[in-house]
């Protein structure tokens, strides 16, 4: 077994039908650019009836078709912000709790200790978090998973993991191992993944892998480490 072995990540899930609400942080091959991937899944209308919005800087989920929406406590949010030369990015209103804690001067992880995994049982998902911090021409990025202790939410685990940036490395976090009753939560550290130069060809690759009838909206962006500049892709299944 080689643990510095970097996957592939559309081979990764290609045939995974449900690895729910995913996030991808890592460096570009030639090492100029920070690249970060947030998507989600759905199985059921209310989860399907989603799009990503971008308001400046930032990524809004809405209802796709608010006179459908059931129950926006679990999917709506903010899944990307920025605070000062930090990205934000997670699977739940906790990117606001990573925001206001970074604010009253706490790290990544202490602001997430008010947080534990989604109250949906039987499944609890996991609230998956990462947070890139820009320094010196470069970055480190931290990637965080909250889960359930155990098949009853008796208790919530907490891992943290903290990276420095290499090229042509990324880390993948994904909410589920595969689609089930209950839902199995991803087990383990974020697994090792390629990162492409190209934003469109990633962007493309990790779209197109994702599985048809789940797979609902996927944000990219790729920011420039010495001018700064931001390049975006999104898609949305609904149009």
């Amino acid at each position: 077994m080689n643990i510095y072995e970097i996957n592939n990540l559309p081979e990764l899930i290609k045939d995974n039908s449900y690895v729910g609400r995913g996030i991808v942080i890592g460096k570009t091959p030639d090492g100029k650019k920070a690249c970060t991937a947030y998507f989600i899944m759905g199985r059921s209308n209310n989860s399907r009836n989603r799009v990503f919005i971008e308001e400046g800087k930032e990524v809004v989920i809405h209802p796709f078709d608010a006179s459908k929406v059931e129950d926006p406590s679990l999917i709506i949010y903010k899944p990307i912000r920025e605070y000062e030369n930090k990205l934000i990015v997670t699977n739940g209103n906790q990117t606001d709790t990573v925001y206001d804690g970074l604010k009253t001067g706490k790290s990544f992880s202490e602001s997430l200790t008010s947080r534990e995994f989604e109250p949906d049982g039987p499944n609890f998902t996991p609230r998956i978090s990462g947070m890139i911090t820009f320094a010196d021409n470069d970055f480190t990025y931290e990637m965080s998973i909250l889960k359930s202790a155990d098949e009853k939410g008796s208790a919530c685990n907490r891992f943290t993991y903290s990276y420095a940036s290499l090229a042509g490395l990324g880390h993948f976090l994904h909410t589920y191992i595969c689609d089930g009753n209950p839902i199995p939560t991803f087990c383990g550290e974020p697994e090792r993944v390629a990162v492409d130069n190209d934003i469109d060809e990633f962007t493309n690759a990790l779209w197109n892998a994702l599985d048809e009838n789940n797979k609902i909206s996927l944000y990219v962006r790729y920011v420039d480490l010495a001018s700064g500049e931001c390049e975006n892709r999104m898609i949305n299944k609904n149009k």
